[in-house]
């Protein structure tokens, strides 16, 4: 599977197997009260999202780290480059990410089943 793909139905957050079936149950930034579940198969190819228990372990550090990684980048950028104050700009990076959290989350788990799943 090339990255491409998996980059592209990561972002779509698409099943691995079909590229059809939705990994969740509701949009991408629905912040509800089903906003982290997913179906335990894909409704058009019945491939299962749950291989295994402790299955997203690897999707909570790829999210770790792709934040790590923008967070320092946003910092970079916006206090060395922009000059803002230290301050305000941590408080625009707790804005961004909290504004972001739940399609970081979504995109972790994506991205994850979508590396391991064939």
């Amino acid at each position: 599977m090339s990255l491409i793909r998996i980059l592209k139905n990561a972002f779509l957050m698409k099943c691995p197997k079909c590229q059809q079936g939705d990994l969740f149950e509701s949009s991408s930034f629905g912040y509800g009260k089903k906003s982290f579940e997913m179906p335990e198969k894909c409704p058009v190819c019945g491939q299962t999202y749950m291989p295994e228990p402790g299955f997203y372990y690897g999707a909570m550090f790829l999210s770790y780290i792709m934040t790590g990684f923008f967070s320092i980048f946003f910092m970079v950028v916006v206090h060395w480059v922009l000059g803002l104050s230290l301050v305000n700009s941590f408080i625009i990076l707790i804005l961004i990410l909290a504004a972001f959290f739940v399609f970081i989350f979504r995109f972790s788990r994506a991205l994850w089943l979508n590396m391991m799943v064939r």
